[in-house]
C-alpha cells in the first residue's frame, strides 16, 4: 500500500496545488478589484461565497464519495475547476465572481477529502503519515507563490489588462491532473454507507472540540495572510501591485520550507513540542513587528521582510494537528472527520476576511499585526487543551 502511495505522489501534491492556486487567486481578485471602485466590505464578503460551499458541501461529501467512488470524485472535481478556469477570463460582472468562487469552494471540498482517504488508507504509522501530509500540503504552498508570482507578472507587464488569461495555465494542470488520475490505479476502501447525512457521533468529545476550534483559527490566521497581505503592502506600506504580490509570494516560499522542514524532520520530534515551538516562534515574530510599528514607524519597509518570515513557522500547524488527529481516528470515521475539518477550515476563512475587510474599510491598518497576533494566542491555547486531550485518548 506504501508504495501504491508513492506512485499517486504526484497527482496528490497536484490536486493540492491546483486547489491552492484558484483558491489563493482571493488577494490578486481582491487587488484588482479593489481598484475598479468595489468596496472592501464587499470584497471582504467576496471569501465567503468561497468558503460556505466548502462548508456546505463537506457535510454531504462522505455520502456522495462512498456512492462513486474516490478516484470519480476527485476527477469529476479537477475537471471542474479545469472548465471553470476557461470560461473566468471571459465574464466581466462582478456577480460571477461569487458564483465561480462557490463552485471552486464545492469541488475543493470533494478533492480535499478524496485526498486525506487516500493519504489515511495507505499508512499506518504517525510520523510517516505526518511526513507524507506535510509534504503533499508542502505543494499548497507552491500553489500561492505559482499564482500570486505568475500573475505579479502578468499584472505589471504591457498586457496587465489580460491578467484573467492567466487562468488557461491552471486549466492545463488540471486536465493534466485528471490525465494522471485517470492513468493511475487507486485502492479504494469500501463505505457501505447508505445515508445522505454523515454520522456525527462521537466527534463531541472534548478532544474533538479543541481540535476543530484549533483548526478554525489556524486557518483564520493563515487567511489573514494569504487573502489580504498584498492589499496590506499596496495600502499601508506604499508598494506597487506587483511587489504587494510577490510578498505573498514570498510567504508562501517560507511556508513551503516550514512544511517540508517538518516532513523531513517530524520523526525527530514529539509533535505537541514542535507545534508549541511553532506557536511560540510565530508570536515571537509578531511582538517585533508590533514593536517596530509602534516603536518606529508603522510603514517602516524592514515589515516587508519580516512578515514573510512567519510562513515558516505558521505552515507546519495545520498539517502537524490535521495528522495528529487522522492518525488517531478509526478509519471508518475519517471521511466524516474530513468533512468536518474542512468545514471548520471554511468557516475560519470566512471569519477572518469577513474582520480583515472592517480594518481596511475603516482605515485601521496598523492594528493589522495586533490582530494576527491575538488569533495565534488562541491556537496557542486551542493547541495546548488538544494535545492534552489527544494524549489522554480523548
Amino acid at each position: 500500500m506504501a508504495t501504491n502511495l508513492r506512485k499517486i505522489t504526484l497527482p496528490l501534491k497536484l490536486t493540492f496545488l491546483i486547489f491552492s492556486m484558484v483558491l489563493n487567486c482571493m488577494g490578486i481578485i481582491i487587488l484588482q478589484l479593489s481598484e475598479e471602485n468595489i468596496s472592501y466590505n464587499k470584497l471582504g464578503l467576496l471569501e465567503a461565497f468561497k468558503d460556505l460551499p466548502i462548508a456546505l458541501i463537506s457535510i454531504f461529501a462522505v455520502s456522495f464519495i462512498s456512492k462513486i467512488g474516490t478516484k470519480t470524485s476527485i476527477i469529476s472535481a479537477l475537471m471542474i475547476v479545469a472548465v471553470c478556469s476557461l470560461i473566468l477570463p471571459f465574464v466581466q460582472v462582478f456577480w460571477f465572481y461569487k458564483l465561480w468562487f462557490a463552485i471552486i469552494g464545492a469541488c475543493f471540498a470533494l478533492g480535499k477529502i478524496c485526498v486525506y482517504n487516500i493519504i489515511k488508507h495507505n499508512i499506518f504509522d504517525e510520523k510517516t503519515l505526518t511526513k507524507t501530509m506535510s509534504s503533499v500540503e508542502a505543494s499548497f504552498m507552491i500553489g500561492i507563490f505559482v499564482v500570486n508570482t505568475g500573475f505579479g507578472w502578468l499584472i505589471s507587464s504591457e498586457y496587465g489588462e489580460f491578467w484573467k488569461f492567466g487562468f488557461f495555465g491552471i486549466s492545463l494542470i488540471s486536465f493534466f491532473t485528471v490525465y494522471l488520475f485517470m492513468k493511475t490505479e487507486i485502492s479504494e476502501t469500501e463505505n457501505k454507507s447508505t445515508t445522505l447525512l454523515p454520522d456525527f457521533k462521537g466527534f463531541g468529545k472534548p478532544a474533538f472540540i479543541a481540535f476543530f476550534c484549533l483548526l478554525f483559527f489556524i486557518v483564520f490566521t493563515e487567511q489573514s495572510f494569504n487573502s489580504w497581505l498584498p492589499s496590506y503592502y499596496k495600502n499601508h506600506l506604499g508598494v506597487d501591485s506587483f511587489f504587494a504580490l510577490q510578498a505573498t509570494s514570498f510567504l508562501a516560499v517560507f511556508s513551503y520550507l516550514g512544511r517540508i522542514f517538518t516532513a523531513q524532520m517530524i520523526r525527530k520530534f514529539d509533535l505537541s513540542k514542535y507545534f508549541y515551538f511553532c506557536v511560540c516562534m510565530v508570536l515571537l515574530i509578531l511582538l517585533l513587528i508590533i514593536l517596530i510599528q509602534f516603536t518606529d514607524d508603522d510603514k517602516s519597509s524592514v515589515l516587508m521582510f519580516i512578515f514573510p518570515v512567519i510562513g515558516f513557522f505558521l505552515a507546519p500547524l495545520y498539517p502537524v494537528a490535521n495528522s495528529k488527529m487522522i492518525s488517531s481516528a478509526d478509519k471508518e470515521k475519517v471521511n466524516v472527520l474530513t468533512s468536518i475539518i474542512v468545514i471548520f477550515s471554511s468557516l475560519g476563512s470566512s471569519a477572518s476576511s469577513a474582520l480583515i475587510s472592517v480594518l481596511f474599510e475603516n482605515e485601521m491598518l496598523n492594528y493589522y499585526a495586533v490582530f494576527i497576533f491575538t488569533a495565534v494566542t488562541i491556537v496557542f491555547i486551542f493547541g495546548f487543551s488538544f494535545f492534552k486531550f489527544i494524549n489522554q485518548k480523548y
